[in-house]
């Protein structure tokens, strides 16, 4: 072989290495980690906002080395198959009632369903952003869920097609609840009927009388359109609805350290934002059911509230030896709630 031929293979040799270095960054690039977000309401609700927004953030702070797939609407699963989903790892990240928890094992979390705990929204926030709200997280992860930013949705209202001014006006209504038995005791309370239903089917219930009323939030309220077939609605502001971002914990413990600062950045900002639009959404989406005509607004006497007060704070010792004593004594402390003698 010729002194010439040599140094033509050696240069050939050379580029095609200098090619491959070039196109290896392509050609074998990491492909994004994919966060499946899955809820059950709709993209314009507090909780859409607040997934859409974390996804937005997490993708740009990355770099593109992390892509976040919501899904809204039950897309995916119904409020009971989702936690599952997450457990076995088909979905990453949710945001489901804290009521969710108590059937997954986790009873303490019924704590937040108990009546007339939580005076305002500052109670319920001394609570999830301490120390309370850092212990229950932990009671999650032999479950193989992590928690991670507490969301909050703002105090439920009630509806039906009849009046509920007062406690007697409950008497033998089917009403909708989610998988709490804080919140069938609180019904039962009333005289009412619990009927667990998932909240994708709310209001073809409501619309055939399949239930007679349901309890929750404004906002989920008119995106739903249940405020369309429910004649009455009641301001009575009994419960308090919110949220936990969760994510499966053999994922997140997987990530890269770096990734996982991210995202708690981003998951941060987010809830700030979807907090602060709950606030917004729900006086919001309240005066637009007004506007509508189509159900009637009711805000409850002073003397009606006690009434409803003195109905169902039993509920708070019925349930103490399922949420745990401590536990209540402990959000009791942190929220500033006082037990009437």
């Amino acid at each position: 072989m010729t002194h010439s031929t040599t140094r033509s293979i050696t240069r050939r040799s050379a580029l095609a290495a200098a090619a491959l270095a070039v196109a290896a960054p392509t050609t074998f690039a990491q492909a994004p980690i994919v966060i499946k977000f899955s809820h059950v309401v709709a993209p314009d609700t507090p909780k859409g906002n607040g997934a859409q927004r974390f996804k937005e953030l997490a993708e740009q702070r990355s770099g593109g080395r992390v892509k976040v797939d919501v899904y809204p609407n039950s897309q995916l699963y119904k409020d009971k198959e989702e936690m599952e989903a997450l457990q076995l790892g088909s979905v990453q990240m949710l945001a489901p009632s804290l009521a969710k928890f108590g059937p997954l094992g986790v009873k303490e979390f019924e704590v937040f369903d108990l009546p007339f705990i939580f005076k305002d929204q500052a109670a319920f926030r001394a609570v999830t952003e301490g120390q309370v709200g850092a212990d229950l997280f932990r009671k999650l992860e032999p479950k193989g869920v992590k928690g991670l930013a507490y969301w909050d949705n703002g105090f439920h209202i009630m509806s039906a097609n009849k009046p509920l001014h007062k406690v007697a006006d409950f008497r033998g209504l089917k009403m909708r609840i989610q998988s709490s038995k804080v919140l069938d005791a609180e019904m039962r309370a009333l005289g009412a009927v619990p009927q667990v239903m998932a909240f994708s089917e709310l209001y073809q219930a409501l619309q055939s009388g399949v239930v007679d009323g349901c309890e929750g939030v404004p906002s989920n309220f008119y995106t739903q359109k249940t405020y369309e077939v429910q004649k009455h609605t009641t301001i009575s502001n009994h419960g308090h609805l919110a949220y936990a971002v969760i994510v499966n914990k053999k994922f997140w413990d997987g990530l890269p350290a770096d990734i996982r600062t991210i995202l708690e950045g981003a998951l941060k900002e987010a809830t700030a934002f979807a907090n602060d639009m709950a606030t917004k959404e729900n006086i919001d989406d309240l005066e637009k059911m007004r506007a509508s005509g189509k159900t009637t607004i009711y805000t409850p006497t002073a003397a009606e509230l006690d009434e409803w007060k003195k109905a169902l704070m039993p509920v708070h010792k019925e349930m103490a030896s399922r949420v745990g004593q401590s536990t209540i004594d402990a959000v009791y402390k942190a929220a500033g709630f006082v037990p009437a003698k």
